[in-house]
C-alpha cells in the first residue's frame, strides 16, 4: 500500500504558520484595507473570476502569463513588507543586515556553482547591488528619526524574488528549492492577505461555490489540470511539489506530488475562519482534520493511480466534520447557558 506524509505535513505546517502570523498582522492589514470585508456578491464575483482565469489561461501567451504572475507576486511582497515596515529602528536595521547577508551568500553560491556565465553573471551583479543597497540602507537608517513606513525596505523582497526568478529560473538553484520556498511564502501571504476580508457566513458561500467549480474543472472539463500544467512549465511558484515520503519509485523515477497555492489558501482560509468563530484549539484541530483528510484521499489516489483530484474537495471533507462538531458544541453550550 502506498501513502505519503510529506504533502499533508506541508499543508498542516503552512496552515499553522498562517494561523500564528494572523494575530500579528491582522490589525495592520485591516487598517490598510480600512476594515473592509467581502460581501456575498464579492465572493460570487471572485469565484467567477477564478473560473474564467483558469479556463482562458491555456490560450494566453506565455510571456503575458509570466508578466502577470510576476507583477502580482511582486505587489504582494511589496504590500506586506510595506505594511510591516514601520517597525522600530533596531528591527529595521536587523532586517537590512540579514537581507544583505542573504544576498551575499546567494551571490557566492551563484559564483561557485555557475561561475560568470550567461544569465548567472547578471544575477551575480544584481545580488551584489542588492547587498550594497541594504548596507547603505543601514547607514541611512542609523541616522533616520522618522518611524513612518519605509518604501525602500518594502522594495527589497520583490527585487530579490525577481532577480532569482529572472536570472536563476532555469538553474537547479531555483527548482525545486527556491520554487517551493517561494510557493510556501506566497501561500502564507495569500491566506493572510485575503483571509481577513472574509466573514464566516461569506466564507461558507465562497468555499461551497469554489469546491463545486473545482470539481467541474478537474473531473469534468479537465481545464484546471491543463492550466496548472501550463503555468508550472514556466516554473512560477503556483504549486508546491514534493517527493513522496516514504519514496515511491516509478519507471520515470521518484514520484512527486503537487498541490496548488489555491488549495493551500483554501485550507488556510477555513482554519482562519474557524479561529475567528470558535477559537484557537478548534482552529488547530480543524487544520489537523484537513491534513488527515488530505492524507486519506492522497493514499487512495496513489493506490488507485488517480492522477488528479479536486484539492478543495479533499480539504472540505476534513473541515466539515470539525465544523459540525464545534458548531453543535457551541449550540449546546449556548442552550445550557440560556436555560440557567
Amino acid at each position: 500500500m502506498y501513502f505519503d506524509v510529506a504533502m499533508p505535513i506541508a499543508l498542516f505546517a503552512i496552515t499553522m504558520v498562517a494561523l500564528f502570523l494572523n494575530g500579528k498582522v491582522e490589525e495592520k492589514l485591516k487598517a490598510a484595507f480600512e476594515k473592509k470585508e467581502l460581501k456575498t456578491r464579492d465572493a460570487l464575483l471572485l469565484v467567477v473570476a477564478i473560473s474564467i482565469m483558469v479556463s482562458v489561461i491555456v490560450f494566453v501567451p506565455q510571456v503575458a502569463i509570466v508578466a502577470v504572475f510576476l507583477l502580482a507576486y511582486s505587489l504582494l511582497l511589496f504590500t506586506f513588507a510595506y505594511v510591516l515596515s514601520d517597525a522600530r529602528k533596531k528591527n529595521a536595521i536587523l532586517f537590512f543586515a540579514v537581507f544583505a547577508l542573504i544576498c551575499i551568500l546567494t551571490a557566492l553560491a551563484s559564483l561557485l556553482s555557475f561561475g560568470l556565465d550567461g544569465l548567472s553573471t547578471y544575477g551575480f551583479v544584481a545580488l551584489c547591488c542588492l547587498s550594497v543597497f541594504s548596507i547603505l540602507a543601514i547607514v541611512y537608517e542609523s541616522r533616520r528619526k522618522s518611524l513612518a513606513a519605509r518604501w525602500y525596505l518594502a522594495a527589497l523582497p520583490p527585487a530579490l524574488f525577481l532577480t532569482l526568478y529572472i536570472f536563476y529560473g532555469e538553474t537547479p538553484l531555483w527548482f525545486p528549492y527556491l520554487l517551493n520556498f517561494y510557493g510556501a511564502i506566497f501561500a502564507i501571504l495569500i491566506i493572510l492577505y485575503i483571509g481577513h476580508l472574509f466573514r464566516f457566513e461569506t466564507t461558507l458561500i465562497f468555499v461551497s461555490l469554489l469546491t463545486t467549480v473545482d470539481v467541474l474543472l478537474v473531473l469534468v472539463t479537465g481545464t484546471m489540470v491543463s492550466a496548472a500544467t501550463r503555468v508550472s512549465e514556466l516554473k512560477l511558484p503556483v504549486l508546491i511539489t514534493m517527493p513522496t515520503i516514504p519514496y515511491i519509485t516509478t519507471q520515470l523515477g521518484t514520484l512527486h506530488m503537487s498541490l496548488g497555492l489555491g488549495d493551500f489558501f483554501f485550507a488556510g482560509l477555513l482554519a482562519l475562519q474557524t479561529l475567528k468563530k470558535f477559537g484557537k484549539l478548534p482552529a488547530v484541530i480543524s487544520a489537523l482534520t484537513i491534513a488527515l483528510s488530505f492524507f486519506i484521499f492522497e493514499m487512495v489516489m496513489l493506490n488507485l493511480r488517480i492522477t488528479a483530484f479536486p484539492g478543495t474537495l479533499m480539504i472540505m471533507c476534513g473541515w466539515l466534520p470539525a465544523l459540525f462538531y464545534f458548531a453543535v458544541k457551541m449550540r449546546v453550550k449556548d442552550f445550557q447557558e440560556a436555560k440557567v
